[in-house]
């Protein structure tokens, strides 16, 4: 039987002013969504992680009810910060009912040349997992950073920082106070924190 590609969902968020680009590799199945927004699904930490580190309360993006994230307010917060998301692959095909990376095929790449190019005063990519470092990496020329570090690259005659950050996931084995001190860290090198 033929596995059915899954195109993404969602538009690109680029505010014109984002400093930082945050990529994941593919959002998770639709019935696993809190809202509709990027990282969506409860058992995602990211949200968690951006509302320790500014608001130094990991619920601050959630819902009174605790059953959703508030996708006006995260909106709010990205803009206002200079982030911009999507993730490194346009269309997928799931090999087992889940959102792991491992089980992910990416049949269509994102085009993150032509994302950059709507985005001139970005100077950092992040990758929030190892298939979206893997993916990005196939289209630039850039060293692969350790975990919680960067490399450096050019893009277009613009001196960029390839963040990797530990997933965001619950899958990835790391509590979340370990993965805020290594997000920390990357928003106080851009000066975003």
């Amino acid at each position: 039987m033929e596995i059915e590609i899954e195109n993404h969902p969602l538009k690109p968020f680029l505010p014109p002013h984002a400093k930082l680009l945050m990529l994941g590799s593919f959002p998770p199945q639709k019935k696993r969504w809190s809202m509709d927004f990027y990282y969506p699904n409860l058992n995602n930490d990211m949200w968690r992680i951006v509302g320790l580190l500014f608001f130094d309360n990991k619920d601050h993006f959630l819902n009174e009810s605790k059953k959703a994230f508030c996708r006006e307010q995260i909106i709010d917060f990205l803009n206002k910060k200079g982030i911009a998301l999507f993730d490194t692959a346009s269309a997928i095909r799931r090999l087992q009912d889940n959102a792991s990376d491992k089980f992910l095929e990416v049949v269509q790449s994102t085009d993150i040349a032509a994302m950059l190019q709507q985005l001139p005063e970005c100077k950092a990519i992040v990758t929030t997992g190892q298939k979206a470092t893997d993916t990005l990496r196939m289209q630039f020329n850039v060293e692969e950073p350790k975990v919680g570090d960067f490399s450096e690259f050019v893009f277009e005659n613009r001196p960029m920082r390839l963040y990797r950050m530990p997933s965001s996931s619950r899958a990835y084995p790391l509590a979340l106070d370990k993965k805020a001190t290594a997000y920390r860290i990357m928003y106080q090198d851009l000066q975003m924190l």
